[in-house]
């Protein structure tokens, strides 16, 4: 299926039970990235902390070999469902990012992991794990920029989504010095929804917020220099 007919296909049909992170702007802004990159048939696409699979389906709709990564049984679970209700085949995996695929590479890398700043040192658990991503938001988004160049081809490209909050520039850096180009390839700015409402005189005592109610979410896309 290409980008056009796509667009003109069925809406996906997702499924995102309690726990599982339903699809929602980032969502939408990265899968918005990954239709520029033109899936074409064949290709082996990985999706870094699926949820509820939805990036993982349409990729799949594109004619892509995907392969969706999950620590959350009922989000694989979740993923699974999706396919099947869209009448997608999508291979899942369990485990922690991409020791999940050890040894494998792939033409495209898409992922929406958590990025929201939180207090205190505790490990995320529940439902939060889905956005809580420790004091700088930084918990997974720092360990994707290190193992990128092993999971992508020669020619690959990955395509994270996250907020201006967990440090944009930073990214990129880390990105740099892995040895990939990396840039910001699209972007949108939201209110903030209930979890940074909650958290705002916090985050303000942190810096990150000053006075705005708003953040802005980026797509950056990263490939070997």
């Amino acid at each position: 299926m290409t980008t056009e007919s796509l667009a003109a296909a069925p809406p996906l049909r997702c499924w995102a039970p309690p726990g599982v992170y339903a699809p929602q702007t980032d969502t939408r802004l990265l899968r918005r990235a990954m239709l520029r990159e033109e899936i074409r048939r064949g290709a082996d696409v990985l999706d870094l902390g699926t949820g509820s699979g939805a990036l993982a389906v349409e990729a799949a709709r594109l004619g892509g070999r995907v392969t969706a990564v999950d620590i959350s049984w009922r989000a694989l679970a979740a993923t699974w469902c999706n396919a099947r209700l869209n009448g997608q085949s999508v291979r899942v995996r369990h485990g922690d990012l991409a020791s999940a695929v050890p040894g494998r590479r792939f033409d495209l890398v898409v992922t929406n992991p958590p990025y929201v700043p939180a207090p205190g040192t505790t490990p995320p658990r529940g439902s939060a794990r889905a956005w809580d991503a420790g004091p700088d938001g930084r918990l997974l988004i720092d360990r994707i920029c290190a193992t990128a160049p092993v999971v992508l081809r020669p020619t690959g490209a990955l395509l994270i989504v996250h907020s201006h909050l967990s440090g944009v520039e930073e990214t990129l850096a880390r990105f740099g010095a892995a040895g990939l180009r990396a840039e910001v390839v699209d972007r949108a700015r939201l209110p903030f929804g209930r979890v940074l409402r909650s958290r705002l005189a916090w985050l303000r005592e942190r810096g990150l917020s000053a006075d705005r109610t708003t953040e802005e979410l980026v797509v950056i896309r990263a490939e070997h220099a």
